[in-house]
């Protein structure tokens, strides 16, 4: 019917986007490597206005030590450092009058073991998440008028298997990103 089949192509719409959400997530956790994207989400106060951080430099990355922010107006510089100062990621900006300067330290093992932790908790989020769209959808399919039962039973056995699928790569992004934060 073409009723169920729409509510699976919404319901795998619904799970891409919580694995794309998760992946975005995990880019934003640090493996020790100096990365532009874990400064995503951090807000600059730009003319009394709260922007991102891209929006008002461009970021670069030029080893994988060090992060170079170059504004687009030199008078940002002080806003741009105490952004990230107050975004508490545990990074030290520096400026030399034209850019803000990051070296990213060596994580400790101790740090390692916290954003595995960390990992993990994302991960679990965007698995919680793909329950939760696979418990609606079935809720929807059973709902549905003049569906038969076994076309019922087909759809929730789709939408289990697309779960299972979905959970399985987010495990995969888990396994991934632990590899890259414990590699020394």
């Amino acid at each position: 019917m073409e009723e169920i089949q729409l509510f699976l192509d919404e319901a795998k719409d619904l799970m891409t986007k919580g694995l794309n959400h998760v992946s975005h997530e995990l880019t934003k956790i640090r493996a020790g490597k100096a990365n532009p994207a874990m400064l995503d989400g951090i807000m600059v106060s730009y003319y009394g206005a709260m922007t991102p951080i891209n929006q008002v430099s461009s970021m670069t990355s030029p080893d994988a030590r060090t992060i170079f922010i170059k504004p687009w107006e030199k008078g940002t510089i002080p806003e741009i450092e105490r952004a990230i100062i107050n975004a508490n990621l545990g990074l030290n900006p520096q400026n030399d009058g034209q850019q803000v300067i990051i070296n990213v330290p060596m994580l400790t093992e101790e740090r390692r073991k916290q954003l595995v932790k960390q990992v993990g908790q994302e991960c679990e989020h965007g698995k919680v998440s793909v329950r939760t769209i696979r418990k609606e959808t079935n809720e929807q399919l059973k709902k549905i008028k003049g569906a038969s039962e076994d076309d019922v039973k087909n759809a929730e056995e789709t939408v289990q298997k697309m779960t299972d699928d979905f959970i399985s790569r987010i495990d995969a992004l888990m396994k991934k990103k632990e590899a890259e934060i414990m590699t020394v």
